[in-house]
């Protein structure tokens, strides 16, 4: 069975950036796929700032990851990139975190201006980080993903929406090629 692991690369919680991967782990949940999130802002603090690749919270992320057959990773666009917390966390990864996995990268930003920081920004440090199947990505932009009056963040936009579930089920092809043999539906 293979295993996902998402990570989310914002700082605040709730947040876009954690509610798309909470809408991706329900499709894991009902297609039964073993998965994990990792939140940045879980992770030790000074373990991040200090570079503590010897710390407990940095060896359990790159245990999940080394065990993983895929990683989403989820970030806000700040200042035309992602996260610093999320730029922390990977400059803690072995050169090779990624190998041999697929990725599928997801941003959120305030306006369209920000859709090339998946190309320009996030996809570079993915594939230095050894990945090579690295999927389209989707960015999603602050208005289409909306926060309710319950505090849960709803998609406003049905064609995000069914991008964002194409491309999680696009992940799930590649890593488990049966699941979605001719003649099997989703």
């Amino acid at each position: 069975m293979p295993k996902v692991v998402l990570i989310g690369g914002s700082p605040a919680h709730p947040s876009r950036t954690y509610a798309v991967l909470e809408y991706a782990q329900k499709i894991f949940n009902r297609e039964s796929i073993e998965h994990q999130i990792i939140s940045v802002r879980d992770i030790n603090a000074e373990a991040l700032l200090f570079a503590q690749f010897d710390h407990p919270d940095i060896k359990q992320v790159v245990g999940a990851i080394e065990s993983a057959d895929a990683v989403i990773v989820s970030t806000p666009v700040y200042k035309a990139a992602y996260t610093g917390v999320l730029k922390a966390l990977l400059d803690l990864l072995p050169q090779t975190a990624f190998s041999g996995k697929v990725v599928l990268p997801i941003a959120t930003g305030g306006t369209i201006a920000h859709l090339l920081s998946i190309d320009y920004a996030l996809k570079p440090i993915l594939s230095a980080l050894g990945a090579r199947t690295i999927l389209a990505g989707v960015y999603i932009v602050d208005s289409q993903l909306q926060k309710q009056d319950s505090g849960e963040y709803q998609f406003i936009d049905s064609e995000i929406e069914q991008r964002l579930q194409n491309s999680v089920y696009e992940l799930i092809s590649i890593v488990q090629p049966s699941r979605f043999a001719v003649g099997a539906g989703r």
